[in-house]
Order: structure tokens, then sequence, then C-alpha cells
């Protein structure tokens, strides 16, 4: 069974639809977000050419189990895994699997916990062995990239600036 959100912290909504949240769900919002981020700290030294994307994965569920957290992808519409993680091409949402990590391979591990109700969804890059400067390059332009969209999220800033 899915937790839920606990109905006193729900925030308002607005007439236009927009839930503006109250300062006891943010604090919810930080303990799900900090755990999602801290097991993406700790799953970064695994890896490294020759691991598997679903031992990764078995790790990052272990890590969710032994929090007390709860995998918010594990079951969703029959996903077996507590991450997803993304190699090379794969752009968002690859599935673990049995293949191994090569020398340069560049991912992207997503991570979804559940924590008391509030959801931590998170994910970050990763390179297995040495980082290519084509792959260095890419790093930094899609990093500068969301540097900037980053800065220009405001409150009620409308959407296709």
């Amino acid at each position: 069974m899915r937790p839920t959100l606990d109905k006193q912290h729900r925030g308002r909504v607005t007439r236009d639809g927009i839930r503006i949240y109250q300062e006891a769900d943010f604090a919810g919002m930080h303990k799900a977000g900090a755990l999602a981020a801290r097991i993406l700290d700790t799953i970064a030294p695994h890896v490294q050419v020759g691991q598997s994307t679903v031992a990764l994965d078995a790790m990052i569920e272990t890590m969710v189990e032994e929090a007390g957290a709860t995998s918010a992808t594990i079951g969703y519409k029959g996903y077996k895994h507590a991450s997803c993680i993304s190699v090379n091409h794969v752009v968002c949402h690859g599935i673990p699997g049995d293949k191994l990590l090569k020398d340069g391979d560049i991912l992207n591990i997503d991570v979804t916990v559940i924590v008391e109700g509030w959801f931590g969804d998170t994910s970050r890059m990763y390179v297995a062995g040495k980082l290519p400067r084509k792959a260095e390059r890419l790093i930094e332009v899609t990093h500068d990239a969301l540097m900037k969209g980053i800065e220009a999220v405001r409150p009620a800033t409308p959407s296709g600036i």
C-alpha cells in the first residue's frame, strides 16, 4: 500500500489551482529530498567500470529500505526497480540491467523516495572510468543550461518565458 500525504499538511490551493504550501510542508519535503540526495551521494563510489546498473539499483533499494522509506518507483505501473538508470544515449528513465559499464560511460541515476507521505525525487549524472573530453563538454553545457533554467524559476512566473 502506498503512503498517503497527511491531510493536515497540504497547503492551500489558489483560484488558479496552484498549491501554496506552509512551513510544516517544507520540512517534510526537505526530509524526503535529503534522503534521495544522500542515496545519490552514497552510490557514487560504486559507479565503476565493470559494474552493472542492476547491481547499482539493488544497492539503492537496500539504502531506501534501511532508511525506513518507500521507493516510489517499485510497483509503479509494474516497474520493478528502485531507480531509473540511463546510460549514454538513453535520455531518461533507463531500466537497470545486466550490461556492464564501460570506461567513459555517462550515467544518469534517478531516485524517488517517499518519506512520511512526501516524495523526494532527484537525479545525478555520473561517469564510469575516465571522462573523454567530448563527454566532459556535454556535461558542462547541460549543467550550465540547468543552472540558467533554475535562475529563471520564480514564484508565479508563467512557463514558456
